[in-house]
């Protein structure tokens, strides 16, 4: 999968992200777009994908859900740990 169909979670609204997700689908390069989130943006990316599935694209279904835990090494060095998660969403067939 290409960065191109990559929605990375941060800070902004939900709706920000359900645009940016339903736009990737709307260009029909790809029939997939995967969904990624660390730490506290999480929640943000499952409320997005279930936003997009529910409301505007029910014709999606959840292909893949890969959740994980990254080191981040800080500005001082310390290292911590940070979950993550991937959501892959795919138009039906």
């Amino acid at each position: 999968m290409s960065d191109d169909n990559v929605v990375y979670i941060g800070n902004k609204s939900v709706m920000s992200y359900v645009l940016a997700v339903v736009t990737q689908f709307n260009t029909g390069l790809s029939d997939e777009v995967l969904i990624k989130a660390r730490g506290r943006a999480i929640s943000r990316a499952v409320d997005t994908a279930e936003v997009v599935r529910n409301k505007f694209m029910p014709g999606l279904d959840v292909k893949d859900i890969k959740m994980g835990t990254e080191v981040i090494t800080g500005e001082g060095g310390d290292k911590a740990n940070v979950s993550s998660l991937e959501i892959t969403l795919k138009a039906k067939a």
